[in-house]
């Protein structure tokens, strides 16, 4: 498998498990730690989004 591939399909999980994650939002408080965790997940997206934006750039 090549990075590429191997990017998109670890950017696939990442996005899996926000929305697992989002599902544990209560409607009506928002727990800190759920937040964060949602924080993190999507800043390892946006890093991987960037790493695949790159190598489709070469």
């Amino acid at each position: 498998m090549n990075q590429r591939q191997e990017l998109k399909k670890k950017l696939e999980e990442i996005d899996q498990k926000i929305l697992e994650t989002e599902k544990l939002l209560p409607a009506h408080s928002v727990k800190p730690p759920i937040m964060q965790e949602i924080f993190a997940l999507e800043d390892e997206r946006e890093a991987i989004l960037a790493q695949l934006k790159e190598l489709e750039g070469k």
